[in-house]
């Protein structure tokens, strides 16, 4: 082992031993003597001792003994483009504040050691409880930073695309790969501190070219885009169709009228439904595409799986977990073609309660496939479609039915419906934003939401009882110090949020009921969610706090999700009485790296999602620039109000074209009032804006007042 190797090995000892809570403060002959550290090295523990102090890892006494220094932690460091960031600590609710001063070599999405410097600090608009210094970066995570380059004499630099990199990265002139002014590129950094020096790793083309934006996307958050060759061999081998050696000992449900419910453009559609009558009881089927059917544990495409966690929805394009040949063509339900199926028959009775079911696998084959607003234009009576879709009306009328008990139990329970409104952003072959319009939600993409949720459900609920290893789909309660913190701020909007020991998901409900259509309802519902922890994937069974279930998973989109495949093996591997100690036993070691591994690629697969939104809204708003809208004034903050647009575009009036008055900002009620005018901006008010501004890089739209 080389001497390095050994000091760092030492440290992280010496370390675990100061943390220890049964350590007591002891002089470095003691600590040597504890560790087995030889006489002959002890000058380098004295070494490694005297740096901890100076890090604030470690504090010794007037008598030379050492103990454990200021509180330290571990965590994901989140730059801000004015210098100063936040560390998302491991295992916290609260972020840890860094002043710039503070932060040292750390950038943007490095894993970091921090030490806690101060109790507490009232930012501008935020109170922080912890602030910390960063001590240590111990994994960086700068392996692609996308930006725009820009030549000069000597090489050139990149302009960073996300704003979180306070600094341009210089690239030397050997390392520019040919690049031009103008181009979007991959930069590597290689050298750290105040002036941070990188190579250019990959061109992606003009900053104008088609489709350069949203592949820059892509790069920054390192999204894999081809699938490896032995990979895309392993799905060509995948047969085109079902044999009947493959439909042996499944239950044949393809005698079953069977519809699927999607939207327009969807091409993997992996859930299809049945509703029949048996002994005065409705059976309700959701039947899933067996996927595990195709993709075997640990082959190539199982790993490749596992590496992408998820399908990512971009736009114009989306980036499948699966191949097409998989996603859109073996394992995908489509009409008139028999397929493989993980199905949960549920018999309910007259109050949409399951009294009974059963898991099994099954072919069954799609006979209509339907589209979210065919299925809402018969809700709707349309004449013309009633007549088209007459074999599946009845069918779905009694599914609507089914669907509005399903509904009432869960409401009834407390659960939380966040009903924000979603966008539908048009390109055209160019990748050129044709039309931004809210995306509405309807009765019938409702109805497929309920059915899906009571299938998970219901999986969820016999897995847990059989205390086998499994992944669930777990939101814990709400943090109780968060919960009181809303309920202080929604008071000064008038409204009243019970908060005691524990919090109850039907206050909740209750709370945000009273907000519909009111103009405040936009941003309390977003505080609301805020407040609250985010969802994972867990293999505890921890309750689903916003759907007020006791047991839950994700069962139904195999075909996009990870989670959903890797338990449907578990459920097989029940059914066929496969499941022995070996196999228990290994399901406990691999599944929680797999449940924490896919709630990463989760969050990065909607912040790229997200990235894009905003990157393509803004693109549309730079072709309104000068023409004026109606919008709905959606927050307020010490430096201007933010305004909403009817087609959901977002943007800002700045405090400073807020003109003809001094305005002073009350962080209560958020509103600001001008001294002389006395004239008020507050949430929910309407306000007439032009389009002044709007940047793509930035992903910002500005307004002002019209």
């Amino acid at each position: 082992m080389s001497e390095v190797t050994d000091n760092t090995r030492r440290r992280e000892l010496i370390l675990a031993l100061l943390r220890d809570p049964r350590y007591s403060p002891m002089r470095p002959r003691e600590i040597a003597g504890l560790l087995n550290v030889p006489k002959s090295e002890r000058g380098e523990l004295g070494a490694i001792l005297e740096e901890l102090c100076a890090k604030g890892l470690a504090t010794v006494s007037s008598d030379g003994r050492y103990a454990r220094g200021r509180e330290i932690a571990d965590g994901v460091f989140q730059g801000n483009e004015r210098g100063f960031g936040f560390v998302t600590v491991d295992g916290e609710e609260d972020d840890w504040f860094i002043p710039e001063e503070n932060v040292g070599d750390a950038v943007h999405g490095d894993r970091v050691r921090v030490v806690k410097v101060q109790e507490g600090f009232r930012g501008r608009e935020q109170t922080f409880r912890t602030v910390g210094k960063i001590v240590a970066v111990t994994e960086r995570n700068t392996s692609c930073v996308v930006g725009i380059f820009r030549k000069n004499k000597i090489g050139g630099f990149v302009i960073p695309d996300n704003r979180r990199y306070s600094f341009d990265i210089a690239i030397p002139l050997s390392e520019t790969r040919g690049a031009v002014s103008g181009q979007k590129v991959c930069a590597q950094i290689v050298r750290y501190g105040a002036r941070p020096q990188g190579r250019i790793t990959e061109i992606l083309g003009h900053v104008n070219d088609p489709g350069v934006d949203i592949l820059s996307v892509v790069r920054a958050y390192n999204l894999p885009t081809d699938f490896p060759e032995e990979v895309m061999l392993e799905a060509a081998g995948t047969p085109a169709e079902v044999s009947a050696a493959e439909s042996e000992g499944r239950r044949d449900l393809r005698g079953l009228l069977t519809v699927t419910i999607d939207g327009e453009e969807a091409k993997d559609l992996d859930d299809a439904v049945t509703l029949t009558k048996e002994d005065g009881h409705l059976v309700l089927g959701v039947h899933i595409a067996d996927v595990s059917h195709y993709v075997r544990e640990d082959s190539p495409l199982d790993r490749e799986a596992v590496n992408r966690g998820t399908s990512v929805y971009l736009a114009d394009r989306v980036i499948p977990m699966l191949p097409h040949a998989l996603s859109n063509g073996i394992c995908s339900l489509n009409q008139g073609e028999d397929r493989l199926a993980l199905s949960c028959l549920m018999t309910l009775d007259e109050t949409g309660t399951v009294i009974a079911h059963e898991i099994c696998e099954s072919v069954i084959r799609v006979d209509r496939r339907l589209s979210y607003t065919q299925v809402q234009a018969v809700f709707d009576a349309d004449p013309t479609v009633l007549a088209e879709l007459s074999e599946v009306v009845p069918m779905l009328l009694a599914m609507r039915g089914a669907a509005d008990l399903i509904r009432a139990k869960r409401e009834a329970r407390g659960a939380i419906d966040f009903d924000f409104p979603e966008s539908r952003i048009v390109l055209n072959e160019r990748g050129r934003v044709v039309s931004v319009e809210p995306h509405e939600r309807n009765r019938a993409t409702a109805l497929i939401e309920d059915f899906m949720v009571l299938a998970n459900e219901t999986v969820a609920e016999e897995f847990r009882w059989m205390s086998l290893p499994f992944v669930y789909r777990v939101h814990e309660d709400p943090a109780v110090e968060k919960m009181r913190e809303l309920s202080g701020y929604v008071a000064n909007f008038g409204y009243r949020l019970h908060v005691s020991d524990k919090v109850h998901s039907k206050e909740l409900q209750r709370f945000l009921s009273k907000l519909r259509g009111r103009p405040e309802e936009p941003l309390l519902s977003r505080l609301t969610l805020r407040s609250m922890r985010q969802a994972r994937y867990a293999t505890e069974c921890l309750g689903h706090f916003g759907l007020a279930s006791r047991y839950y998973c994700h069962f139904t989109s195999p075909i996009r999700r990870y989670p959903d495949l890797q338990i449907h093996r578990i459920i097989k591997e029940y059914l066929h009485g496969r499941l022995s100690e070996r196999r228990i036993a290994h399901y406990e070691a691999i599944l929680p790296e797999r449940a924490a591994r896919s709630s990463m690629t989760e969050r990065r697969s909607e912040e790229a999602e997200r990235e894009v939104e905003k990157m393509k809204k803004a693109e549309y708003m730079h072709g309104l620039l000068g023409e004026e809208f109606d919008g709905v004034i959606s927050g307020v903050t010490s430096y201007g109000v933010y305004v909403e647009l009817p087609n959901t575009v977002e943007g800002m009036v700045r405090l400073t074209d807020l003109r003809g008055d001094y305005y002073v900002y009350d962080a209560r009620t958020m509103s600001l009032t001008g001294e002389r005018t006395g004239r008020r901006f507050s949430i929910g008010q309407p306000m007439r804006v032009m389009v002044a501004a709007a940047d793509k890089v930035s992903r910002t739209v500005d307004f002002v007042p019209a």
